[in-house]
């Protein structure tokens, strides 16, 4: 294929037309392909938190004054690559910004670089919804915590797509004890079939030491934390720590700061780390993505998935913004679906 072979073309695409403002549909030019790119044809783009966060425009690593085309992740089939075969299922990280449309749209364009082949067996919905919130979990626990058999684990925000996830890889990973906490009551009760042990429902404004006596006793001394809280939360949380433990966050609901004492740090020698997906590269996410597609193919590793259209994307904004306990994820053009998966939108 020469440099340049496919036409700027107009598609349908969600924009965010200035910060704070949610998406419109509008018709969008594609720009050009060149030879080290993807065209893709978008089966399914899952809604993060992420697309959110900086589409507000209140986002630490970017804000865009110019319109653009949101969504950071998607499954799609090749139009045009001279690396992957036309037709061949892929998932693709898109860095969506006003000169890179991203994934909420017909079709997109995206680096090479940033492209993965989709295993045969798997549901291109599920593989998109599995990609972003499971490498978070995957890659926290098992890579940077090396979580091991018999530990115990606490989850910070588990009733979320991510929170979810780690508790089932917990489980998986033979976690000793799995210990979820939470907002929500009902969706907390949903966590005990995917693995979890015990419960803790967060309360607000509940003093630390009655949060820290309620961890501990459903927790005990906790070996590592997945934390996506931060602020309050967590700072009743380390009070619990078991000497050496891992503590990795991954978002910061609850408050952008927490109050670390310096004697607990040293005294139970804790290790704490920070893991940003946005900031790690496709190709040192494939052994995760790889494992977590394996998981969902022989029906180990379940997520609860909401399907949107195009059209319905305000909604799904919405419903994301919520904290739907459950992955959204929009369909640009439902025709792209395999016969066999177009049973499995809701």
């Amino acid at each position: 294929m020469t440099a340049r072979t496919s036409a700027r073309r107009e598609v349908p695409a969600a924009v965010v037309a200035a910060p704070g403002t949610a998406p419109s549909i509008q018709s969008v030019r594609l720009p050009e392909r060149v030879a080290d790119s993807t065209l893709l044809g978008v089966v399914a783009a899952p809604l993060n938190p992420l697309d959110l966060l900086i589409a507000s425009g209140d986002f630490h690593s970017a804000r865009y004054e110019s319109p653009y085309v949101p969504g950071s992740e998607c499954v799609g089939h090749v139009l045009a690559s001279n690396r992957y075969p036309a037709g061949t299922l892929v998932y693709a990280e898109c860095h969506a910004s006003p000169s890179t449309p991203g994934a909420l749209s017909t079709h997109t364009v995206v680096p090479d670089d940033d492209v993965l082949a989709l295993p045969d067996d798997l549901n291109p919905v599920l593989g998109a919804a599995v990609g972003n919130s499971g490498t978070a979990a995957f890659m926290s626990l098992i890579e940077t915590a090396g979580l091991r058999e018999g530990e115990s684990v606490l989850v910070l925000g588990a009733t979320g797509a991510v929170g979810q996830l780690a508790v089932q890889i917990c489980r998986l990973h033979g976690a000793g004890r799995v210990t979820a906490a939470a907002r929500d009551p009902a969706a907390l009760d949903r966590l005990l079939p995917m693995g979890a042990d015990a419960l803790v429902a967060l309360r607000p404004g509940e003093e630390e030491a009655s949060l820290c006596a309620r961890l501990a006793a459903a927790a005990g001394p906790v070996n590592v934390i997945l934390d996506g809280l931060y602020g309050p939360p967590l700072q009743a949380a380390l009070l619990t720590c078991a000497p050496r433990a891992r503590v990795i966050n991954i978002g910061n609901l609850a408050g952008a700061t927490a109050q670390l004492p310096a004697g607990l740090l040293r005294g139970r020698q804790l290790a704490l780390t920070g893991f940003a997906g946005l900031h790690t590269p496709l190709r040192e996410k494939r052994a995760a993505l790889n494992w977590l597609w394996a998981k969902l193919a022989s029906g180990e590793l379940h997520i609860d998935v909401r399907t949107f259209t195009l059209d319905q994307l305000p909604t799904a904004w919405s419903a994301q913004a919520a904290s739907p306990h459950a992955k959204c994820v929009v369909l640009p053009d439902s025709r792209l679906l395999p016969t066999t998966h177009r049973s499995d939108r809701s």
